[in-house]
């Protein structure tokens, strides 16, 4: 098992900084949301995705993949459909898989709950078959690059599509692709009826990537969940990814999230 961190937590840090600090507290891989490098990914050139991923290296870490694929953007939607959407979305996806694998990252997650909501007065049908159609028509260019996309469930509390690992399996099964699988969420997992430790094994076939948090949008073990069980179910799944700290409250400070998340893994696996 292998520890990662997502680059926002980082805010405006320098770069080699950032990377330095989280290497130094022992995370091997670091995610990236790409509106931390730009606010428009076609214009990121070769140049600057070369010494992007070169600044990784030299660090001592390897670049994870993607993930907050379609936030902050506008004009695509997983779920519409509209014509000129899907084609637009479906695009721009094209775009990211190549982005991810010219920085060496393997795996990208679909969250983004906004831009996959279903949209007001469309089925829930056809909302699925419009998503499924998306990630059909992305698939080849997955396979092109090397590149596999993890489905993210989110709770009800944030959006309306993809609420439980199971509705994510579901869509995973309908897509038909070796490049699409599962991501598993800790904050997201606690709002579904099942233990976390039953999703975890339940899903172990296809979980692609996995991200340690806690509800109260704090690192693992700065909250009420206990982590121990669940290093423990991603022991007996035999799962050897990364498990990567995503939080959303960053008011303790970059330093001490960073570190604590970190200490909390160790002792939650001892």
């Amino acid at each position: 098992m292998k520890y990662g961190i997502c680059n926002e937590t980082f805010g405006d840090w320098d770069l080699n900084r950032a990377l330095q600090f989280a290497a130094e507290a022992g995370y091997h891989g670091w995610e990236v949301a790409p509106f931390m490098l730009t606010d428009d990914i076609r214009s990121y050139g070769d140049a600057q995705r070369r010494a992007y991923r070169d600044a990784v290296h030299a660090a001592g870490m390897e670049v994870i993949g993607l993930h907050w694929l379609l936030a902050k953007t506008e004009g695509y939607h997983l779920t519409s459909t509209d014509p000129r959407i899907h084609l637009e979305t479906v695009e721009y996806f094209r775009d990211l898989i190549r982005l991810c694998a010219d920085l060496d990252g393997e795996v990208m997650v679909l969250g983004s709950p906004q831009q996959r909501n279903v949209p007001e007065g469309e089925s829930m049908v056809d909302a699925t078959a419009a998503a499924t159609v998306v990630l059909q028509d992305i698939s080849p260019t997955l396979e092109e690059c090397g590149v596999k996309i993890a489905l993210e469930p989110l709770g009800p509390q944030e959006g309306n599509f993809l609420n439980t690992a199971a509705e994510a399996r579901e869509l995973i099964e309908l897509v038909g692709s070796d490049h699409v699988g599962l991501h598993l969420d800790v904050k997201a997992m606690s709002s579904e009826a099942d233990p976390i430790p039953d999703i975890i094994h339940d899903n172990a076939d296809v979980t692609l990537h996995f991200h340690a948090n806690d509800p109260n949008l704090l690192g693992p073990g700065m909250g009420d969940v206990d982590f121990r069980p669940i290093f423990q179910a991603l022991k007996d799944a035999k799962y050897d990814r990364y498990v990567s700290v995503e939080v959303f409250d960053y008011s303790p400070g970059v330093e001490r999230i960073v570190r604590e998340s970190m200490d909390n893994m160790r002792t939650a696996q001892n």
